[in-house]
């Protein structure tokens, strides 16, 4: 198989979907989940083998753990591991926050990073060689009212993958990746209409695609930002 083997979690939508498109037609091979299965039929229709795509919930660990091992059986070990699957809080200061939206919150964005890390990791380690690259946000290295929850999800996978990258082996990294403002719909919850005044996903893949590609050893527990 020429070209580099690719995991991405939330490829429904997106940066995730926009990336997918953007690595493929780069050459390499992707795989991918998201838990819309009309999404998936229509990315496996777009892009087939030796792509890969599957309807799972990061948030499910046994889900994500059967799926890892599909991945790993028909595809390879990934040499680019992106978790980028996440969801914000509908605007609301934190006390008006349900307690089941604030839990499903986590088990997605850090409950979810943990398990797709823990099923893929020792693969990578084994061979030697790869990156785990981790989205965070620039709620992640700072804060804003009405978003404390995904504010906090971010700030967690900052220290998470920091702390990751300490216990690799020399050769692989664990990297915080801060997309920067892009027009999504998670955005456009935010910012309602004042979110058109960013680029879209599809032409920040142009430049973010190349920028995970070129991701190595030493930008190993760095917390970088897409151009």
């Amino acid at each position: 198989m020429s070209g580099r083997r690719i995991v991405i979690t939330g490829v429904s939508q997106g940066l995730g979907r926009a990336l997918v498109d953007e690595f493929i037609a780069l050459g390499h091979h992707v795989a991918g989940c998201a838990r819309s299965s009309a999404a998936v039929d229509a990315l496996t229709t777009t892009h087939g083998a030796p792509h890969h795509f599957r309807s799972v919930d990061v948030a499910d660990d046994a889900a994500v753990t059967a799926w890892s091992r599909d991945v790993l059986d028909a595809f390879g070990t990934p040499d680019l591991l992106i978790n980028n699957a996440a969801l914000v809080n509908a605007n609301a200061p934190l006390w008006e926050v349900s307690p089941e939206e604030f839990r499903g919150l986590v088990a997605v964005n850090i409950s979810g990073v943990h398990s797709v890390i823990r099923a893929f990791l020792p693969a990578m380690m084994a061979q030697g060689t790869g990156v785990v690259a981790n989205l965070s946000s620039g709620w992640g290295r700072s804060v804003a009212p009405e978003v404390a929850p995904y504010c906090a999800s971010k700030w967690a996978i900052e220290g998470m993958t920091k702390a990751l990258a300490e216990e690799i082996p020399a050769g692989m990294a664990a990297v915080p990746v801060s997309p920067g403002i892009v027009n999504t719909e998670m955005l456009q919850s935010c910012f309602g209409s004042g979110a058109a005044q960013f680029q879209t996903a599809e032409p920040w893949a142009k430049t973010a695609a190349p920028f995970f590609l070129n991701l190595s050893a030493r930008d190993n527990g760095q917390s970088v930002t897409t151009p």
